[in-house]
C-alpha cells in the first residue's frame, strides 16, 4: 500500500509539473501577444520580447532572434551578452551552406540541436567562430529553430545554455510556436 501512495504521490508530482510548464508557456504566449497589440508598426519590442520569454522558460543565458535575407544573419534582438561579446552578435553574419543555418535555409529540418558544441566535427576542426563562441561565452547546448514564411528561412532562433543539457522535446515546441 506504500508504494502504491508513493507511486500516485509521484505521478501527482509529475502532473503537477507539467501543468505548471503548460500554464507558463501560456502565461508566455499571451505577454507576448500584448506586446505585439501594443506596438503596431514597431517589430523591436515584439522580438525583444519573444527572445526573453523563449530564454526565460528554456532556461538558457543567452540567445539571439536574427533575419535571413538568403545570404547572412542579422540580429534583430540579442541576450545575455554585453560588451564587446554583443558585438560580435550584432554583426550581421555571412552563412557557409553545411552551417546549422545553411542547412535549415535548405529545409533540412525544423530545429537543429546540438547537445554539445564542443563534441562536435566543427568545433574540434577549430573553426574560429565556433571556438570563439565556445570560449567567449562558454556556451555548450544550442538550438536553432527557424522562422519561416512558407517554406522559405526568413529567420532563426539561437538560444544557448552554458551546461550540457539538451533542449526538452516542450522547450522545441515553445521555441517553434515563437517562430511561427
Amino acid at each position: 500500500n506504500f508504494a502504491a501512495q508513493a507511486v500516485i504521490a509521484m505521478e501527482n508530482a509529475r502532473l503537477l509539473t507539467e501543468t505548471r510548464e503548460a500554464l507558463q508557456q501560456q502565461t508566455a504566449t499571451a505577454e507576448v501577444l500584448q506586446v505585439i497589440n501594443s506596438s503596431p508598426g514597431d517589430l523591436a519590442p515584439v522580438f525583444d520580447a519573444m527572445l526573453d520569454k523563449a530564454l526565460n522558460l528554456c532556461e538558457a543565458p543567452l540567445g539571439m532572434l536574427y533575419r535571413f535575407d538568403g545570404e547572412a544573419i542579422h540580429p534583430l534582438a540579442v541576450r545575455g551578452a554585453s560588451g564587446p561579446l554583443a558585438e560580435m552578435f550584432y554583426e550581421p553574419v555571412p552563412i557557409e551552406p553545411e552551417s546549422m543555418i545553411g542547412r535549415l535555409s535548405r529545409g533540412e529540418g525544423d530545429v537543429v540541436q546540438v547537445p554539445d558544441i564542443v563534441d562536435t566535427d566543427t568545433y574540434r576542426a577549430g573553426v574560429p567562430s565556433r571556438v570563439k563562441l565556445v570560449e567567449l561565452t562558454g556556451a555548450r547546448t544550442a538550438a536553432w529553430v527557424p522562422l519561416r514564411k512558407d517554406t522559405v528561412l526568413i529567420g532563426v532562433f539561437v538560444i544557448y545554455r552554458r551546461e550540457v543539457r539538451p533542449f526538452t522535446d516542450r522547450q522545441i515546441v515553445l521555441l517553434q510556436n515563437f517562430a511561427a
